[in-house]
């Protein structure tokens, strides 16, 4: 592929969304950009504050339950309260526990500010998907999410670098930067995204219609949904598990965190230099077969980790594998979750997905650092590879009539179909807008 060919390949993919969405990925990128506390949190805690290695891992397990209650906290208060007035005070919730970080020292205070900070963090993300979803044609939802995903990585790539380079001024400077650059996010909200959530509907005679009303049990009844969500989850148990196995596979092995830290640092690396790329190459495919596709990545990457041994090189191709499946697996997730919510419910929606996500930060954590001490981290790659295998058959044989790509569709809305059998367009379609900026962090 020459170089021109490749210039007009990411000016096609960053090319004809409205402005509302970049701001709403700039925010991303500022927000990610001085997002120091998860990733120093456990350093600060053992080597500054002295704590053990198991509280700090249970301080990380607590943001990640903050988050179980947050995303559908923040759904129902994206479809009530609105998407903007939910992301600024989410922001700045966030942005004051940061700040809370960096003046509390006692064990129990910092576990408490750490699980609110989790509540936060994951209660503005149905927002944020709601809007893209509100906001952006329906045709290029895909491309919206990638590129918002894209934001995301960029900017956790910038922090991890600049942090490492200032954690000479020492973790609590690093955390008043975090709380500072959320405020700068929650600013750029307020003064330039709109209110983007839809007007009730009126009828042909200028009569409200009156929506069915959408609680979180209807969500979870709907049953296409459903399986999605369940399916996610196992997905996201998958890729959670490297982020604790992988260094305790590599410290098995006789490597340094040395060796660790240049293998994960190919995970962002490879996101921010090719996830452009790699929408462009899956941009109108199906989803369920790139749902399908990524699954296999995330087993046969994380199952690779087994064959490893001791080399630096093969722990790192590894990475490249998941990784892969990684870009291909949340931009879709995220269309095909917000192509099933009804437009009037997508907050809703997309809180009972972002359970998921954060179920897998609390639970796989725990589970994968059990696992490595008691049977072995080979068990550990085992079971992330049948759990992935397991979810790319779900993926195919569950999915296949609630996910269809039909490109000859006028598109419309997601149906919230309850327990019928809904068929949802993903892919090229126009008409309604929706989606999901799935996030991982």
């Amino acid at each position: 592929m020459s170089i021109d060919s490749l210039r007009r390949s990411a000016r096609a993919t960053v090319s004809g969304l409205p402005q509302g969405f970049w701001w709403l990925w700039l925010s991303t990128l500022v927000n990610r950009t001085g997002a120091f506390v998860l990733t120093f949190l456990s350093l600060y805690l053992t080597v500054e504050l002295g704590h053990s290695a198991w509280f700090a891992g249970l301080v990380v397990a607590l943001h990640g339950l903050g988050g179980v209650a947050g995303s559908p906290l923040g759904g129902t208060l994206t479809d009530r309260w609105g998407r903007r007035p939910t992301m600024v005070t989410m922001h700045l919730a966030a942005a004051a526990c940061a700040a809370a970080l960096a003046v509390v020292t006692s064990a129990w205070a910092i576990a408490t500010v750490v699980l609110l900070m989790g509540v936060a963090m994951q209660a503005v993300r149905p927002s944020i998907n709601a809007t893209i979803a509100d906001m952006v044609p329906a045709h290029d939802v895909r491309r919206a999410y990638a590129l918002n995903y894209w934001a995301l990585n960029l900017g956790f790539a910038i922090a991890s670098i600049g942090g490492g380079a200032a954690i000479f001024l020492g973790y609590r400077t690093l955390f008043v930067v975090d709380a500072v650059a959320t405020v700068l996010c929650a600013v750029i909200v307020f003064l330039r995204l709109p209110e983007t959530r839809p007007e009730a509907r009126t009828d042909k005679a200028g009569e409200p219609v009156v929506e069915a009303k959408v609680s979180m049990v209807t969500v979870l009844r709907d049953a296409p949904f459903r399986t999605l969500v369940l399916l996610n989850l196992l997905v996201c148990l998958v890729f959670t598990a490297p982020w604790i196995g992988l260094p305790l596979t590599m410290a098995d092995q006789g490597l340094s965190p040395s060796s660790y830290g240049v293998v994960i640092a190919v995970n962002g690396i490879v996101i921010v230099g090719f996830q452009l790329l790699v929408n462009r190459l899956t941009d109108k495919r199906s989803p369920v077969l790139l749902l399908s596709l990524s699954s296999l990545l995330f087993a046969l990457g994380t199952g690779a980790t087994a064959l490893a041994s001791s080399s630096v090189v093969a722990f790192a191709a590894t990475v490249v594998v998941w990784t892969v499946g990684e870009m291909i697996h949340v931009p879709t997730n995220a269309a095909a979750t917000a192509l099933l919510a009804p437009e009037h419910a997508r907050g809703r929606y997309q809180g009972v997905m972002g359970m998921s996500w954060a179920v897998a930060g609390f639970v796989a954590p725990i589970g994968a650092g059990a696992i490595v001490d008691g049977p072995g981290p080979n068990v550990l790659w085992a079971a992330t590879f049948a759990i992935g295998i397991l979810a790319a058959v779900g993926y195919t044989l569950r999915l296949r009539k609630a996910l269809v790509d039909d490109s000859d569709s006028d598109g419309g809305s997601g149906s919230g179909s309850g327990d019928s059998e809904a068929v949802v367009v993903v892919g090229d379609i126009a008409g309604d807008t929706t989606g999901k900026a799935a996030v991982t962090a």
